[in-house]
């Protein structure tokens, strides 16, 4: 008996066919590719990897863990050097297409 070889797209929908539009594949800008990598990816990744890259070079506040301060590749993003983390999805979102 043949198996399919065929594989499936990725789509925003799920397994029940309902969208899914956190899981939709985003294309960063060239400033946040500079973060993130250019790879097409879900918003929740953005994010995530954006946390990691904050994480990673210190770049928290120390008296308010909630703001992050940006360095060079960050200011490009956010257009200022501190931001808070709840500003934080509105600048990347001028940054996904």
């Amino acid at each position: 008996m043949p198996t399919s070889t065929s594989k499936k797209k990725a789509t925003s929908a799920g397994p029940d066919g309902k969208s899914r539009p956190l899981q939709k594949l985003l294309q960063p800008s060239k400033e946040l590719a500079a973060v993130v990598g250019p790879a097409s990816l879900p918003r929740t990744e953005v994010v995530s990897k954006v946390w990691d890259y904050v994480r990673s070079h210190n770049l928290q506040d120390p008296d308010n863990r909630r703001e992050i301060l940006a360095d060079g590749k960050l200011r490009a993003v956010f257009g200022k050097d501190k931001v808070t983390m709840f500003e934080m999805n509105k600048h990347l979102a001028q940054h996904l297409t």
